[in-house]
């Protein structure tokens, strides 16, 4: 079953459509990706899931519950965190005190929390004291994905999680990314780098000028020639 999905999502800024019938769902424990050119509306789909953007048609359901109407922050209450590709950190706290803000919501205690994260991005733990600010940009990824986990998120979106980091940053956040998809979390990611996240991912959409052109499993657009020739370099 689809935990998180839009469904025919019509949405844009002022009087032009950016998404034209859109449809995007993430299953729990699944990576997804969504890659196409510059301007397809990749992120502009992920901001009406978000509900930071009104529908002019369609719906989003999250575990098949009708959420279109619902305000973003009530949205976060569900379980949706969402990292976008800047400002996505507090650079003037310490690396500790960014994953604090992240569990402003939570009641319970925390720590336990940002010890798994801890784990998961051991370089956090070195600089846990350390202001955001005076970090690498990989680094600074590490703290904002962080920052979302302390959500405790069922379902996870990130924007262009690789944006500006070096290869081999990209390949260390990719295999957080698969560690994270495998405690249960869906993850939904917008990608520039579309040949290595569909290597990672379960199944990927193509978005070309606002609509859905393909979709399939990673390993088939992957494998697909016009995907290629496009988008992967050939």
């Amino acid at each position: 079953m689809n935990l998180f999905e839009g469904n025919d999502m019509t949405a844009g800024y002022g009087g032009a459509d950016i998404i034209k019938h859109c449809n995007i769902n993430v299953r729990q424990s699944e990576i997804v990706v969504v890659i196409g050119p510059n301007g397809a509306g990749k992120s502009t789909a992920m901001k009406a899931m978000l509900g930071m953007l009104k529908l002019k048609t369609g719906s989003v359901k999250f575990n098949d519950n009708e959420i279109s109407k619902m305000l973003p922050q009530n949205r976060v209450n569900l379980g949706i965190a969402f990292v976008p590709q800047t400002k996505n950190v507090f650079t003037g706290m310490t690396v500790e005190e960014n994953l604090e803000m992240g569990a402003y919501l939570r009641k319970d205690n925390i720590y336990q929390t940002i010890e798994q994260i801890y784990d998961l991005f051991p370089v956090l733990k070195e600089k846990r004291n350390q202001n955001v600010g005076e970090l690498s940009g990989g680094q600074r990824q590490q703290v904002a994905f962080g920052r979302a986990l302390m959500t405790q998120p069922k379902i996870l979106m990130l924007d262009e999680p690789t944006a500006g980091v070096s290869p081999k940053v990209m390949d260390d956040l990719f295999s957080r990314i698969i560690q994270v998809g495998k405690t249960g979390v869906g993850i939904l990611m917008v990608e520039q780098n579309a040949k290595q996240a569909l290597a990672i991912a379960d199944r990927g959409y193509v978005m070309v000028n606002g609509e859905n052109r393909l979709e399939g499993s990673g390993k088939d657009l992957l494998n697909n020639p016009n995907v290629r020739k496009s988008f992967l370099g050939g």
